[in-house]
């Protein structure tokens, strides 16, 4: 297998779709409220250029920090992997020298802070609070958010909805706004709801390592429970900013994935504890989270 093979699966390149996504919808938003396009604002192709390398960065880096402390941790060689987790294998089949995942992990980090240092130099201190949440956020989500249930919960759907979306919004515009924060809501909930499905054939290695994510502190049946409130969250979190008038009516064309949302909480709530039976689940919860937002970003700029 080549080394360019072994790498894009160690970053785990199918998963990095989702971040163009979020990226997309904080260009929507920017789209639909200022009266110029996007292309006209002060650098306004560099700063997009810039808000999707960080984005896309900071995925990277998360996955591989995964990969490398759950090979540290021996978690990925008691894992059951599915096409959806369980890591890629890389590390434990040892096909990579862990310490130069680890390393690549790093230097992601150094250019994050690169550009934010940059997009401090032009907007201000307000990118801080942003670029240090995010930061924290990549490092740690393995080590230690997933030793308590609320933060292992919080901490995916802040990276790809509030971080990505209200930082590319940032990147463009120099300021946030309430439409940015509302439709940062939708992959909030989404992507939190990704991870807690995901973790579901993970439980038994995961709790071998100490961890304490959702499933492990209440059950498969109870966080089937919360993944159906999730998906009910995301829908709210679409219609309401269009009912109240914050984002246009086309937004609503996110509700078009309502049956695949539906098949994904009657999948998750009759096959918590049934793994095979579970994975085709945990692909149609991948659609859901990657369609809906993009159909929601799709109606915002053609609104």
């Amino acid at each position: 297998m080549s080394r360019v093979k072994l790498w894009l699966m160690q970053i785990r390149l199918p998963f990095l779709v989702l971040t163009p996504v979020s990226v997309f919808l904080g260009i929507s938003v920017v789209v639909y409220e200022l009266p110029v396009s996007v292309l006209d604002l002060d650098r306004g192709p560099l700063h997009i250029a810039l808000a999707f390398i960080g984005a896309l960065l900071s995925h990277i880096a998360v996955n591989v920090f995964n990969e490398y402390f759950d090979y540290k941790s021996g978690v990925d060689f008691r894992t059951r992997r599915t096409p959806f987790s369980g890591g890629s294998g890389v590390l434990t089949e040892g096909l990579l020298n862990p310490r130069s995942v680890y390393a690549l992990g790093i230097v992601c980090v150094l250019v994050i802070i690169g550009i934010g240092a940059y997009f401090f130099t032009r907007h201000g201190a307000l990118i801080i609070p942003l670029g240090i949440v995010g930061l924290l956020n990549v490092y740690f989500y393995t080590t230690v958010f997933t030793r308590s249930p609320l933060l292992c919960a919080i901490a995916p759907g802040l990276g790809f909805g509030p971080l990505m979306v209200m930082g590319t919004y940032f990147a463009l515009t120099g300021t946030y706004s309430l439409a940015s924060g509302l439709a940062s809501l939708v992959p909030f909930f989404l992507v939190s709801n990704l991870l807690l499905l995901n973790q579901f054939p993970d439980v038994e290695a995961d709790a071998s390592a100490n961890r304490r994510h959702l499933p492990i502190a209440v059950g498969r049946r109870r966080s089937a429970e919360v993944y159906t409130a999730l998906v009910a969250a995301a829908y709210v979190s679409l219609v309401v900013p269009a009912l109240v008038g914050v984002l246009p009516y086309m937004s609503l064309l996110g509700l078009l994935t309502l049956p695949l949302g539906f098949a994904a909480v009657k999948g998750a709530l009759r096959y918590y504890d049934q793994i095979d039976n579970l994975i085709p689940v945990l692909g149609r919860n991948v659609l859901l989270v990657l369609l809906c937002p993009l159909l929601m970003a799709i109606g915002i700029v053609v609104s």
